[in-house]
Protein backbone atom coordinates (compact mmCIF):
# COMPACT_ATOMS: atom_id res chain seq x y z
CA UNK A 1 0.00 0.00 0.00
CA UNK A 2 2.77 2.42 0.93
CA UNK A 3 4.56 1.63 -2.35
CA UNK A 4 1.39 2.49 -4.28
CA UNK A 5 1.08 5.85 -2.55
CA UNK A 6 4.72 6.65 -3.22
CA UNK A 7 4.23 5.81 -6.91
CA UNK A 8 1.30 8.22 -6.99
CA UNK A 9 3.47 10.90 -5.41
CA UNK A 10 6.12 10.36 -8.08
CA UNK A 11 3.40 10.65 -10.74
CA UNK A 12 2.31 13.95 -9.17
CA UNK A 13 5.87 15.24 -9.29
CA UNK A 14 6.17 14.25 -12.96
CA UNK A 15 2.91 16.05 -13.81
CA UNK A 16 4.10 19.20 -12.07
CA UNK A 17 7.56 19.11 -13.64
CA UNK A 18 5.96 18.93 -17.08
CA UNK A 19 4.12 22.21 -16.45
CA UNK A 20 7.42 24.11 -15.97
CA UNK A 21 5.61 27.09 -14.43
CA UNK A 22 2.26 27.23 -12.61
CA UNK A 23 -0.06 29.22 -10.37
CA UNK A 24 -1.52 27.13 -7.53
CA UNK A 25 -5.06 27.89 -6.32
CA UNK A 26 -4.45 27.71 -2.58
CA UNK A 27 -6.99 27.80 0.24
CA UNK A 28 -5.01 26.46 3.20
CA UNK A 29 -6.88 23.16 3.26
CA UNK A 30 -4.84 19.96 3.23
CA UNK A 31 -5.32 19.26 -0.50
CA UNK A 32 -4.28 22.66 -1.84
CA UNK A 33 -1.60 23.02 0.83
CA UNK A 34 0.00 19.70 -0.08
CA UNK A 35 -0.21 20.60 -3.78
CA UNK A 36 1.46 23.97 -3.13
CA UNK A 37 4.12 22.28 -1.01
CA UNK A 38 5.00 19.71 -3.71
CA UNK A 39 4.80 22.30 -6.50
CA UNK A 40 7.35 24.41 -4.63
CA UNK A 41 9.63 21.38 -4.18
CA UNK A 42 9.41 20.50 -7.88
CA UNK A 43 9.22 23.92 -9.54
CA UNK A 44 10.82 26.25 -7.00
CA UNK A 45 10.22 29.88 -7.90
CA UNK A 46 8.26 28.76 -10.98
CA UNK A 47 5.36 27.89 -8.67
CA UNK A 48 3.29 30.63 -7.07
CA UNK A 49 0.49 29.90 -4.60
CA UNK A 50 -2.49 32.24 -4.85
CA UNK A 51 -5.15 32.65 -2.15
CA UNK A 52 -8.35 34.63 -2.69
CA UNK A 53 -9.29 36.97 0.14
CA UNK A 54 -12.99 37.79 0.37
CA UNK A 55 -15.78 37.86 2.98
CA UNK A 56 -16.41 34.15 2.30
CA UNK A 57 -13.00 33.22 3.75
CA UNK A 58 -12.76 33.11 7.54
CA UNK A 59 -10.01 35.30 8.98
CA UNK A 60 -8.60 32.38 10.97
CA UNK A 61 -8.36 30.29 7.80
CA UNK A 62 -6.56 33.08 5.96
CA UNK A 63 -4.09 33.56 8.82
CA UNK A 64 -3.38 29.83 9.03
CA UNK A 65 -2.88 29.57 5.27
CA UNK A 66 -0.39 32.44 5.33
CA UNK A 67 1.41 30.89 8.30
CA UNK A 68 1.75 27.53 6.55
CA UNK A 69 3.20 29.17 3.43
CA UNK A 70 5.79 30.89 5.60
CA UNK A 71 6.61 27.66 7.42
CA UNK A 72 7.23 25.86 4.13
CA UNK A 73 8.86 28.89 2.50
CA UNK A 74 6.79 28.86 -0.68
CA UNK A 75 5.79 32.02 -2.50
CA UNK A 76 2.26 33.24 -1.80
CA UNK A 77 0.20 35.96 -3.43
CA UNK A 78 -2.98 37.22 -1.74
CA UNK A 79 -5.53 38.58 -4.20
CA UNK A 80 -8.92 40.14 -3.52
CA UNK A 81 -11.93 38.57 -5.20
CA UNK A 82 -15.42 40.05 -5.33
CA UNK A 83 -17.78 37.13 -5.81
CA UNK A 84 -20.09 38.45 -3.06
CA UNK A 85 -20.82 41.46 -5.31
CA UNK A 86 -21.99 39.28 -8.19
CA UNK A 87 -25.81 38.92 -8.31
CA UNK A 88 -25.55 35.34 -9.57
CA UNK A 89 -23.44 34.46 -6.51
CA UNK A 90 -25.48 36.47 -4.01
CA UNK A 91 -28.75 34.76 -4.92
CA UNK A 92 -27.20 31.54 -3.58
CA UNK A 93 -28.69 28.90 -5.85
CA UNK A 94 -27.33 25.41 -6.54
CA UNK A 95 -24.55 26.81 -8.76
CA UNK A 96 -23.16 29.34 -6.27
CA UNK A 97 -19.78 27.56 -6.17
CA UNK A 98 -19.50 27.85 -9.95
CA UNK A 99 -19.59 31.64 -9.74
CA UNK A 100 -17.11 31.67 -6.87
CA UNK A 101 -14.57 29.57 -8.76
CA UNK A 102 -15.25 31.49 -11.97
CA UNK A 103 -14.32 34.69 -10.12
CA UNK A 104 -11.20 33.05 -8.68
CA UNK A 105 -9.96 31.59 -11.94
CA UNK A 106 -10.63 34.79 -13.90
CA UNK A 107 -8.55 36.69 -11.35
CA UNK A 108 -5.80 34.07 -11.52
CA UNK A 109 -5.77 34.23 -15.32
CA UNK A 110 -5.18 37.99 -15.11
CA UNK A 111 -2.35 37.44 -12.66
CA UNK A 112 -0.91 34.70 -14.86
CA UNK A 113 -0.85 36.96 -17.90
CA UNK A 114 0.89 39.68 -15.88
CA UNK A 115 3.48 37.28 -14.41
CA UNK A 116 3.95 34.91 -17.38
CA UNK A 117 2.30 31.86 -15.80
CA UNK A 118 0.50 29.81 -18.44
CA UNK A 119 -0.86 27.02 -16.21
CA UNK A 120 -3.27 27.16 -13.27
CA UNK A 121 -3.62 24.13 -10.99
CA UNK A 122 -5.96 23.37 -8.11
CA UNK A 123 -6.40 20.82 -5.36
CA UNK A 124 -9.28 18.64 -6.54
CA UNK A 125 -8.61 15.07 -5.43
CA UNK A 126 -9.90 11.73 -6.69
CA UNK A 127 -12.73 11.56 -4.13
CA UNK A 128 -14.11 14.91 -5.28
CA UNK A 129 -15.09 13.42 -8.65
CA UNK A 130 -18.06 11.65 -7.09
CA UNK A 131 -19.48 14.70 -5.31
CA UNK A 132 -21.68 17.58 -6.40
CA UNK A 133 -19.18 20.39 -6.92
CA UNK A 134 -20.19 23.11 -9.41
CA UNK A 135 -16.72 24.63 -9.06
CA UNK A 136 -15.39 21.76 -11.16
CA UNK A 137 -17.39 23.09 -14.12
CA UNK A 138 -15.69 26.48 -13.71
CA UNK A 139 -12.32 24.74 -13.61
CA UNK A 140 -13.09 22.97 -16.89
CA UNK A 141 -14.20 26.22 -18.55
CA UNK A 142 -10.96 27.93 -17.53
CA UNK A 143 -8.83 24.88 -18.37
CA UNK A 144 -7.55 24.60 -14.80
CA UNK A 145 -5.51 21.44 -14.19
CA UNK A 146 -6.07 18.98 -11.33
CA UNK A 147 -2.69 17.25 -10.79
CA UNK A 148 -3.89 15.31 -7.71
CA UNK A 149 -6.57 13.65 -9.85
CA UNK A 150 -4.09 12.96 -12.64
CA UNK A 151 -1.88 11.22 -10.08
CA UNK A 152 -4.93 9.25 -8.77
CA UNK A 153 -4.53 10.61 -5.26
CA UNK A 154 -7.46 10.27 -2.86
CA UNK A 155 -8.05 12.41 0.24
CA UNK A 156 -6.67 9.60 2.44
CA UNK A 157 -3.57 9.34 0.23
CA UNK A 158 -2.95 13.08 0.50
CA UNK A 159 -3.31 13.06 4.27
CA UNK A 160 -0.87 10.15 4.52
CA UNK A 161 1.69 11.86 2.27
CA UNK A 162 1.33 15.12 4.19
CA UNK A 163 1.80 13.27 7.48
CA UNK A 164 4.89 11.49 6.14
CA UNK A 165 6.29 14.86 5.02
CA UNK A 166 5.83 16.23 8.54
CA UNK A 167 3.24 18.82 7.52
CA UNK A 168 1.32 19.94 10.60
CA UNK A 169 -1.99 20.21 8.74
CA UNK A 170 -2.08 16.58 7.57
CA UNK A 171 -5.18 15.96 9.73
CA UNK A 172 -6.71 19.43 9.46
CA UNK A 173 -10.51 19.19 9.32
CA UNK A 174 -12.11 20.05 6.00
CA UNK A 175 -13.44 23.60 5.85
CA UNK A 176 -15.42 24.87 2.89
CA UNK A 177 -16.08 28.58 2.41
CA UNK A 178 -18.43 30.38 4.77
CA UNK A 179 -21.13 30.67 2.09
CA UNK A 180 -21.57 26.88 2.17
CA UNK A 181 -23.14 27.34 5.62
CA UNK A 182 -26.07 29.34 4.23
CA UNK A 183 -29.29 27.63 3.11
CA UNK A 184 -29.88 27.75 -0.65
CA UNK A 185 -32.04 30.66 -1.73
CA UNK A 186 -31.04 32.94 1.12
CA UNK A 187 -29.02 35.87 -0.21
CA UNK A 188 -25.35 35.76 0.73
CA UNK A 189 -24.15 39.07 2.17
CA UNK A 190 -20.98 40.08 4.02
CA UNK A 191 -22.98 40.69 7.22
CA UNK A 192 -24.52 37.22 7.10
CA UNK A 193 -21.12 35.61 6.49
CA UNK A 194 -19.68 37.57 9.40
CA UNK A 195 -22.40 36.15 11.66
CA UNK A 196 -21.55 32.60 10.59
CA UNK A 197 -17.85 33.25 11.12
CA UNK A 198 -18.40 34.69 14.59
CA UNK A 199 -20.52 31.68 15.51
CA UNK A 200 -17.87 29.20 14.42
CA UNK A 201 -15.13 31.15 16.17
CA UNK A 202 -17.18 30.92 19.37
CA UNK A 203 -17.58 27.16 18.86
CA UNK A 204 -13.82 26.76 18.50
CA UNK A 205 -13.24 28.80 21.66
CA UNK A 206 -15.48 26.32 23.45
CA UNK A 207 -13.11 23.58 22.31
CA UNK A 208 -15.06 22.04 19.42
CA UNK A 209 -12.64 21.09 16.65
CA UNK A 210 -14.93 20.17 13.76
CA UNK A 211 -18.24 21.99 13.54
CA UNK A 212 -20.47 23.96 11.20
CA UNK A 213 -22.87 26.81 11.81
CA UNK A 214 -25.71 26.33 9.31
CA UNK A 215 -27.71 29.50 8.72
CA UNK A 216 -31.45 28.97 8.17
CA UNK A 217 -32.67 32.53 8.63
CA UNK A 218 -34.08 32.91 12.16
CA UNK A 219 -32.81 29.42 13.03
CA UNK A 220 -29.23 28.20 13.36
CA UNK A 221 -28.48 24.49 12.97
CA UNK A 222 -25.22 23.53 14.66
CA UNK A 223 -23.33 20.49 13.42
CA UNK A 224 -20.62 18.98 15.60
CA UNK A 225 -18.43 15.94 14.90
CA UNK A 226 -19.95 12.75 16.33
CA UNK A 227 -17.04 12.18 18.70
CA UNK A 228 -17.62 15.65 20.21
CA UNK A 229 -21.41 15.61 20.16
CA UNK A 230 -21.94 14.24 23.67
CA UNK A 231 -20.17 17.24 25.17
CA UNK A 232 -22.57 19.60 23.40
CA UNK A 233 -25.50 17.83 25.03
CA UNK A 234 -24.25 18.87 28.46
CA UNK A 235 -26.80 21.28 29.92
CA UNK A 236 -24.22 23.97 30.69
CA UNK A 237 -22.71 23.84 27.20
CA UNK A 238 -26.17 23.82 25.63
CA UNK A 239 -27.12 26.91 27.60
CA UNK A 240 -23.92 28.64 26.52
CA UNK A 241 -24.60 27.82 22.87
CA UNK A 242 -28.09 29.27 23.17
CA UNK A 243 -26.68 32.44 24.70
CA UNK A 244 -23.99 32.84 22.03
CA UNK A 245 -26.24 32.36 19.03
CA UNK A 246 -29.16 34.40 20.31
CA UNK A 247 -26.68 37.23 20.84
CA UNK A 248 -25.77 36.85 17.15
CA UNK A 249 -29.42 37.42 16.20
CA UNK A 250 -30.87 33.92 15.86
CA UNK A 251 -34.31 33.28 17.39
CA UNK A 252 -33.97 29.50 17.47
CA UNK A 253 -30.81 27.54 18.32
CA UNK A 254 -30.76 23.87 17.30
CA UNK A 255 -28.20 21.07 17.53
CA UNK A 256 -28.18 18.60 14.62
CA UNK A 257 -28.19 15.12 16.18
CA UNK A 258 -26.73 13.57 13.01
CA UNK A 259 -23.55 15.49 13.71
CA UNK A 260 -21.13 17.11 11.28
CA UNK A 261 -21.27 16.05 7.65
CA UNK A 262 -19.79 17.86 4.70
CA UNK A 263 -22.27 19.32 2.21
CA UNK A 264 -25.36 18.73 4.33
CA UNK A 265 -27.07 21.74 2.73
CA UNK A 266 -27.18 19.72 -0.50
CA UNK A 267 -29.76 17.46 1.14
CA UNK A 268 -32.25 20.30 0.63
CA UNK A 269 -31.79 20.17 -3.14
CA UNK A 270 -33.83 17.85 -5.39
CA UNK A 271 -31.84 14.82 -6.55
CA UNK A 272 -31.97 16.06 -10.16
CA UNK A 273 -30.10 19.19 -9.15
CA UNK A 274 -27.31 17.14 -7.61
CA UNK A 275 -26.83 14.94 -10.65
CA UNK A 276 -27.18 17.60 -13.36
CA UNK A 277 -23.85 19.27 -14.04
CA UNK A 278 -23.61 23.01 -13.77
CA UNK A 279 -23.50 24.65 -17.16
Amino acid sequence: MRDQIEEKQKALERHLAALHRALVAYSGGVDSAYLAYVAHRVLGDNALAVIADSPSLARTQLADAVAFAREQDFALEIISTHEVNRPDYMRNDRDRCFYCKDELFRSMEELGRARSFAAIIYGMNLDDLGEYRPGQAAAREHKVIAPLVEARLSKANIRELARAAGLRLWDKPASACLSSRVEYGRAVTPDLLRTVEQGEEAMHRLGFRQCRVRHHGPMVRIEIAQEELARALNSEIAAELARIFKALGFKFVTLDLEGFRSGSMNALLPLANLTRKAS
